[in-house]
């Protein structure tokens, strides 16, 4: 069990840019992963989500930018990824469907040296011991899920980088699956990336949010400030498109494939409905919107504190 204080930073990235071609799936990312906080970033599909978890996990290398782990660049790969682990989205398709739950756990227990057993690990995600000589067919959705995450968690990691965790699973079983993570936050004293399109979820895991949008965060602060009042117009419009039985949903306006990218400016502006000239010419800068370190970055809110 890690020993070190909460809210520590583990993870540190500063200034993260990913360039594929002449896309720039992440641009000039920076965030901070506490230990036993859960950070949360949103957005929709192909806003550079899990681009920047596999840039953090280190299985994709940063264009420009750089990662700290424990306040230090990184230079032992090897011990990074012990430190830093990943749970991916399908937990069917990150299993090998020829080997035993056993297998998948006894690997990285060996790998890492670890002397806990594989009926520990068991253990610690709520599945029964005699799982282990069970295939991963003969399991559901969520005890895949929680093998995948037990597997994480045999290299002992301080940073859990969760992509879409419950997005694959029934949604009778996601509550537990996230439950299941915020204990071990707790008890672990893990700093924990929560992926995901769903920010409803965001206001009830995570400690903080950070809003993605065309590879940029244009907004950031503790959950409740950013999903209850949210600053910037892009966040406003995933809160009005979350499912709600007592209002109508509001759809956004263009889906963000059909939309292109804008080289200078707020990669928002095409969609915006509170656009104005300068956001297609000027990045805006992230601006306080309240003095308990919520920000978003929009000329909105720049013009308001002038």
């Amino acid at each position: 069990m890690n020993t070190v204080p909460y809210f520590e930073a583990a993870l540190e990235a500063k200034g993260l840019v990913k360039t594929y071609k002449r896309v720039r799936a992440v641009q000039d990312v920076s965030i901070v992963l506490r230990r036993g906080r859960v950070t949360a970033l949103v957005g929709e599909s192909g806003s550079g989500k899990s681009t920047v978890a596999k840039l953090l996990a280190r299985l994709v290398e940063p264009t420009s930018g750089e990662i700290l782990l424990d306040g230090e660049k990184v230079r032992r790969v090897r011990e990074y990824r012990r430190k830093v682990q990943m749970v991916f989205q399908d937990p069917f398709a990150s299993l090998n469907p020829v080997h035993t739950i056993r297998y998948h756990l006894t690997r990285p227990l060996k790998i890492h040296k670890r002397t806990e057993t594989v009926e520990e690990l068991l253990q610690r995600v709520n599945l029964p011991p005699d799982f282990a000589a069970r295939y991963p067919h003969e399991l559901s959705g969520g005890q895949r899920q929680r093998v995948a995450i037990a597997r994480a968690l045999a290299a002992n990691p301080e940073v859990l980088l969760a992509d879409e965790p419950v997005s694959m699973l029934d949604v009778s079983i996601r509550l537990g699956v996230l439950n299941l993570l915020l204990d071990l936050k707790e008890r672990l004293k893990l700093a924990v990336l929560y992926i995901t399109h769903d920010i409803a979820s965001a206001r009830y895991f995570a400690d903080e949010t950070f809003v993605m949008y065309g590879g940029q965060i244009v907004e950031g602060g503790d959950s409740e400030s950013v999903t209850q009042r949210p600053a910037h117009p892009y966040t406003q419009l995933l809160i009005e498109s979350a499912p709600d039985p007592e209002r109508s949903v509001v759809a956004l306006d263009a889906p963000l494939e059909e939309t292109a990218e804008v080289s200078t400016g707020c990669q928002f502006a095409p969609r915006c409905p509170k656009v104005q000239s300068r956001c297609w010419s000027e990045a805006p800068p992230r601006t306080e919107v309240d003095s308990c370190g919520h920000w978003a970055a929009c000329w909105l809110y720049v013009e308001a504190a002038a």
